[in-house]
């Protein structure tokens, strides 16, 4: 997928991390920025563990931090593909950047005109209405956010399939 610029300037970042929530909000974002004329940012975050909690020796993770980014490229390439129509003329681009999911987000959404974010990812407990990351965008962002919970009926996957349920 080449990368292209919106011929307005405008950007819209997407949070992603492969939940349905997720899913809905790239869908949601993919929406609003072809209404907008905006490029879409579609971002994933990934962290590197930590030793003291992982139980392993220190230079027994050294061969798996590539992993770590393969598999969050692998992720967001999928969310994106997933979500997409072929005949769009959105563009999205995907960012894979190591950190927090919510200041990586943050750090992305700078400049932006919309950050839009999941209700809930795959951390944290299930029951929550809103997930520790969309919380935090909320309340730190600097631009208008965005939180998108469960899946839009009205708007069709690719392809003329129906979004999957949350």
């Amino acid at each position: 997928m080449p990368v292209q610029e919106s011929p307005s300037g405008r950007r819209i970042v997407a949070g992603v991390d492969g939940s349905q929530s997720s899913a809905s909000a790239l869908r949601w974002a993919i929406r609003q920025a072809g209404l907008t004329g905006a490029a879409v940012d579609a971002v994933i975050a990934w962290h590197y563990p930590d030793l003291a909690a992982s139980g392993l020796a220190a230079g027994s993770l050294e061969p798996t931090y590539g992993v770590f980014r393969e598999s969050a490229e692998k992720v967001i390439a999928d969310a994106i593909s997933g979500t997409l129509d072929l005949a769009s003329d959105v563009p999205v681009r995907a960012r894979v950047a190591q950190g927090h999911a919510a200041q990586v987000l943050l750090g992305a959404s700078a400049g932006a005109s919309l950050l839009v974010v999941g209700s809930r990812g795959h951390g944290g407990f299930t029951e929550a209405l809103l997930g520790s990351v969309s919380q935090h965008c909320i309340q730190h962002a600097l631009c208008p956010v965005v939180v998108v919970r469960g899946p839009d009926p009205a708007w069709p996957a690719p392809h003329g399939g129906r979004p999957p349920e949350n």
